[in-house]
């Protein structure tokens, strides 16, 4: 699994959204995109990542940000994830795991001291021209987005 690194031109792609609408990164072209890879909805550290890039989407968009969140779940499962928590950002379907073997965001990882193949919680900065401004790995779901807000410079 290679890493993206600042610089990198970020992988193109065009998923599914909750509704099946297809999203491709081209389509976001002259806009920042904040895509952040979580491992599976409706569980409790995704939840509460999810419901922090909402609770902040606000402050995010003003500054000229589009938010996408990814994961393997089905169209299905992550409407009902979105309905739940109120999520007002597209969620995206990689149930192939394309998308995120393509930004290292799939791979080994330890799990409570062992290491398995999994989701890699990661999160990309994506600059108005397509490549990668930010490349975070292993971030921690409590907390993340204060520290992306922060570290962009917007806190």
């Amino acid at each position: 699994m290679s890493k993206l690194q600042p610089g990198d031109a970020a992988p193109d792609f065009t998923l599914s959204d909750a509704d099946g609408k297809e999203v491709s990164l081209k389509s976001l072209r002259g806009k920042r995109v904040i895509l952040y890879f979580y491992p599976a909805a409706m569980t409790p550290g995704c939840t509460k990542q999810a419901c922090d890039f909402r609770d902040n989407l606000g402050s995010l968009t003003a500054e000229g940000f589009v938010v996408l969140g990814v994961s393997k779940d089905t169209p299905e499962k992550l409407r009902k994830f979105r309905e739940r928590d109120a999520l007002t950002f597209p969620l995206l379907s990689d149930p192939s795991l394309e998308v995120h073997k393509a930004y290292g965001a799939y791979g080994e990882k330890l799990n409570y001291g062992k290491t398995i193949m999994g989701v890699i919680r990661s999160t990309f900065v994506v600059d108005q021209d397509g490549r990668i401004e930010k490349a975070l790995y292993n971030v921690k779901a409590t907390g993340h987005v204060a520290r992306l807000i922060k570290e962009l410079g917007l806190s």
